[in-house]
């Protein structure tokens, strides 16, 4: 078995296709961070990959930021799935469970550390001997520590502390743990360019972390050599965890994983070491067989790590409900097009709202990290929009009910599919032209033989447009109700009754909106005007006028 994790820092690392560039790894599971995509832009190509189940851990509260997201091959498929490690995102029918004692965080903590996508649970079997066993990966994407601002270095001790927690947790109930991905603090001074240049080095409150995470992790890197002076920060090396490149390695310096892109050191090797695959110490002594760097891997500035097992894993028949191509918006043509016709999300207004192409450096990116880790858009307590095998009875609609709504101007769509054609409805109607009213001026012949184009009917001559919208429903409702009695025609003998009412009920309504329908064509096609009146014509017309209000 061989597994790699990757800070791509952006999606965009794949260029030559992320088929072609997982197959080069040749690797069971691959585990990236930094995808910096949000759900509504993640496109088919990336999220269904042939030969690759895969699952995504998206940013609730900001676009192009944080991500992370583990593709397993076929033959490695897992057992269980999960997002975040609070297990507030987790579904209950296959989650990997086991969440410890989450006393010492308040739910508002909870909700803020596992609202950036920075971490993805798979749950796999594996044959060692004659009997399977339990393994369990752990991608994450630790946060940076911003020193400009003193909440987001909280923020970051406070998702070690949760990760510690869950993993231990794991490995007590019996599963061997892996925790891999971009921890975000380098270690001990071999592992960075320039140790001598950071105030307080050892003092930092990661590399602390580490200690305590970490099993003989002494200055000098020998395993289980801890003094004995408890006053001494060296006595705290006895974790659960070790660092398998340190295990295989433990004098190689300048071997590095991440470089800063502004100043092109990867050229000169200029970085640090704050990629790791940390395994859980039984696993580590009695399975795992390499582990290395590799940074003649371009695209990032972050390279891959990588370690080889000697265990054979055991893939699931069916993936977990997290898989992406279990998502509406990948499953099929039927689920896609019913995402039409869902409100879309603020936090997808606003991720469309923001520019098209994603972020480029990961340090000019994370510079500009979030004001405040409780501000999130979305409640990372509730589960993401059907999240699992999609249920073919959900769309299953009920054709009465959509012609029950069909009334209504704003009913539903398929309602308008049923229209009759034009024709039908031309030829069901009155078109009598309107009369012109009396006080209207009649251009006379001359003016016609002039100009020819006086005597056409102009568009302005339609009547208020609110009025013709409300004439047009009336008569496209009439309709709907005709076709809604011929379908109920066909219902057979159980819904005569129902005819009987509809139909009553219908001829009601046709009567008291008898003569709407003619009145609304009268006021469309108006037809051609009144011939003008000879000049003898308007004469008499203009005498009779007189002799009716007693001129002479």
């Amino acid at each position: 078995m061989k597994i790699v994790s990757w800070n791509i820092n952006g999606i965009r690392a794949f260029k030559n296709g992320i088929k072609k560039a997982l197959d080069s790894f040749d690797a069971d599971i691959i585990c990236v961070q930094e995808t910096k995509v949000t759900r509504d832009l993640l496109d088919e190509r990336t999220a269904v990959v042939d030969g690759y189940n895969s699952y995504f851990s998206f940013s609730r509260g900001r676009s192009g930021y944080s991500g992370v997201a583990t593709f397993c091959k076929d033959t490695a498929t897992p057992f269980a799935a999960e997002e975040g490690l609070t297990g507030l995102l987790a579904n209950l029918g296959d989650a990997v469970g086991c969440y410890g004692d989450h006393c010492a965080f308040s739910a508002e903590e909870l909700q803020s550390l596992d609202s950036e996508g920075r971490a993805v649970i798979t749950q796999h079997k594996f044959m060692r001997g004659e009997g399977s066993e339990t393994l369990t990966v752990i991608n994450v994407y630790c946060p940076r520590a911003d020193p400009e601002k003193p909440e987001r270095k909280l923020f970051k001790l406070q998702f070690y502390k949760l990760l510690q927690s869950r993993a231990e947790t794991i490995e007590g109930l019996g599963s061997h743990v892996i925790v891999l991905g971009d921890i975000n603090t380098s270690h001990r001074p071999i592992d960075h360019c320039d140790p001598d240049d950071v105030d307080n080095f050892d003092d930092n409150p990661g590399r602390k972390w580490l200690d305590t995470f970490l099993f003989g992790s002494a200055e000098n890197g020998n395993e289980g050599e801890v003094e004995d002076s408890e006053s001494s920060p060296k006595c705290m090396a006895g974790g659960k965890f070790v660092d398998t490149f340190r295990h295989f390695h433990p004098t190689r310096a300048n071997a590095f994983t991440c470089w800063s892109m502004r100043t092109g050191a990867r050229q000169t090797n200029y970085g640090t070491r704050i990629d790791y695959i940390f395994g859980s110490r039984s696993l580590v002594e009695k399975s795992f067989l390499s582990a290395d760097i590799m940074p003649e891997v371009e695209g990032s500035d972050h390279c891959p790590v990588w370690a080889q097992l000697s265990c054979t894993l055991m893939p699931s028949p069916k993936c977990p409900s997290l898989c992406t191509r279990y998502m509406p918006e990948f499953a099929g043509r039927q689920q896609k097009l019913s995402r039409f016709f869902v409100q879309v999300s603020e936090q997808q207004n606003f991720s469309r709202n923001t520019a098209e192409s994603l972020p480029g450096s990961q340090e000019a990116e994370e510079i500009r990290e979030n004001v405040s880790p409780t501000a999130v858009r979305m409640s990372v307590g509730q589960k993401r929009p059907s999240d699992g095998p999609p249920d073919a009875s959900a769309f299953k609609g009920k054709r009465s009910k959509q012609v029950k709504t069909a009334n209504k101007p704003q009913g539903s769509l398929l309602a308008f599919f049923k229209l009759k054609p034009s024709s039908e409805i031309l030829s069901s109607q009155s078109l009598m032209p309107s009369a012109k009213p009396a006080n209207s001026s009649s251009p006379n012949s001359e003016e016609i033989h002039k100009n020819p184009e006086i005597h056409k009917p102009k568009p302005n001559d339609v009547t208020d447009h609110s009025v013709t919208r409300t004439m047009l429903t009336d008569c496209l409702t009439e309709v709907r109700e005709e076709a809604e009695e011929t379908r109920l025609n066909t219902e057979g003998q159980g819904c005569q009754d129902e005819i009987q009412i509809k139909a009553t009920s219908h001829q009601e309504t046709k009567d008291s909106k008898k003569g709407k329908c003619p009145d609304f064509w009268k006021a469309v096609l108006r037809g051609p005007p009144q011939p003008p009146l000879s000049k003898r014509e308007s004469t008499i017309k203009q005498c009779q006028q007189w002799d009716l209000t007693g001129k002479t």
